[in-house]
């Protein structure tokens, strides 16, 4: 007879001071491993390693994987027991079992197992549970819930093999509470995941869709940072204008959260507006109009931007006229690798004074070159010279000056985003 009993309540007695202690390390140091980091696979096959041997002679960590389970890790004293049970399977859900695990899953607590009858053909997950059992020459098992906010998100397994005492009421009230810390490392990491995932979508909703430029050879990347789940304030844009020729631009609002990507968008709309009806302004023009609009009518404080001017004529050469508000140079790319950073009609970023006084400047695009623009996060190192970065994208891009553009998009951004720390936004144009 299979016999599955729940733990009782712990009795009040002390425990001897050095079994005490050495149960306040393991908790101290599972703890430490799931504070880690946010990867809870890693974390919870940490934990597994450090409860055997201390609190069993295996640990099985399941967690619930859509509508079944996945045996994220098997760890046993005696390493080839663990490796003739396959981890990372997905196994079957827990509604339809009957087995002590899909208990545990279905919200019935901690669960003590100390027979485990005979398998059942009808029941794969019950079958699945006997066979581990089997492999890893279990006694007893101790399953306890990863529980957070009503809901299973897992559950540990403990196992001890023929000799090892039973798991008393101490032992289980600390498995008990390693598995409620499991499962909030777990939901923790879960939740960034989705946060992670939700603010990278949002700021990929807030950048423009380039169409209407058929006519131009465009590519353009973004790449979030790493190591924080926020949205950032970087953007990008080009549109056409009712004069045959088309706007390029470039920027980065001050700020790294959502309130961040809300004025990025709104920046890049007025600028959108102010530049189609700006009545013959030079690039310079419509900065400031940009700068009086954004300081008269919303609450954007700081702002670098490049916005600039591509010209095409059917006959002669392509021409650039551009001006800079306190961002990074533009960067031309030709294909004899030579390469110049357009350092003129700079002047202080938007929002500082809309009075300022803001140039124009104008370069002629040789065949077959790369304008490039670009925000910071693609050249700026921790502790490192601005003038490092711009060296190593001028020798990167020069490199790449004759591949394909798309080539050339990606193969820069991977070169240079080794250690990013910042979003990066950047949009290329290739001059036929």
């Amino acid at each position: 007879m299979k016999r599955e009993t729940t733990p009782a309540a712990v009795p009040s007695e002390a425990l001897p001071p050095e079994v005490a202690a050495a149960r306040l390390r393991l908790l101290a140091d599972v703890s430490g491993a799931l504070a880690s980091g946010l990867d809870a696979p890693e974390a919870l096959r940490r934990l597994a390693r450090l409860v055997v041997p201390q609190l069993a002679d295996a640990c099985v960590v399941d967690v619930v994987e859509g509508e079944g389970v996945r045996r994220l890790a098997v760890t046993d004293r005696d390493t080839e027991r663990a490796l003739r049970v396959l981890s990372g399977g997905l196994l079957p859900g827990p509604d339809d079992s009957a087995c002590a695990l899909a208990k545990v899953l279905r919200g019935a607590g901690p669960v003590l197992i100390t027979d485990f009858g005979e398998p059942d053909p009808a029941d794969p997950l019950r079958a699945a549970q006997w066979a581990l059992y089997r492999t890893l020459g279990a006694h007893s098992a101790l399953i306890v819930p990863m529980r957070v906010r009503r809901q299973e998100l897992g559950a540990l397994t403990f196992l001890r093999r023929t000799g090892a005492p039973a798991f008393d009421e101490q032992e289980q009230a600390l498995a008990a509470d390693l598995g409620h810390r499991a499962g909030l490392a777990l939901d923790n990491a879960r939740l960034y995941a989705l946060q992670e995932h939700t603010a990278e979508q949002l700021q990929l909703s807030l950048l423009p869709d380039l169409t209407g430029l058929g006519h131009l050879q465009l590519a353009t990347r973004y790449l979030a940072a790493r190591e924080r789940a926020e949205v950032g304030g970087d953007w990008y844009d080009a549109f056409p204008l009712p004069d045959g020729t088309a706007v390029l631009a470039i920027g980065d609002v001050v700020g790294h959260d959502l309130a961040a990507a809300v004025r990025m968008g709104q920046l890049r709309n007025m600028l959108r507006a102010l530049a189609y009806d700006s009545g013959g302004d030079d690039p310079a023009g419509i900065m400031c109009r940009l700068d009086r609009v954004m300081q008269g009518l919303t609450s954007i404080e700081l702002v670098t931007a490049v916005i600039a001017r591509i010209e095409t004529p059917d006959a002669g050469p392509w021409r650039l006229t551009w001006t800079n508000a306190g961002h990074l140079p533009p960067l031309l790319a030709q294909p004899d690798g030579r390469t110049l950073l357009l350092e003129e009609g700079h002047a202080p970023v938007l929002g500082v004074d809309p009075a300022l006084k803001r140039d124009t400047a104008t370069v002629t695009l040789p065949p077959g070159a790369t304008l490039l623009l670009y925000t910071d996060g693609l050249v700026e190192r921790p502790g490192e010279d601005i003038g490092r970065g711009l060296t190593r994208l001028r020798q990167h891009a020069a490199a790449l000056a004759r591949e394909p553009l798309a080539v050339f998009g990606d193969e820069l951004l991977n070169r240079m985003s080794d250690v990013q720390n910042d979003d990066v936004a950047l949009l290329a144009l290739r001059v036929p």
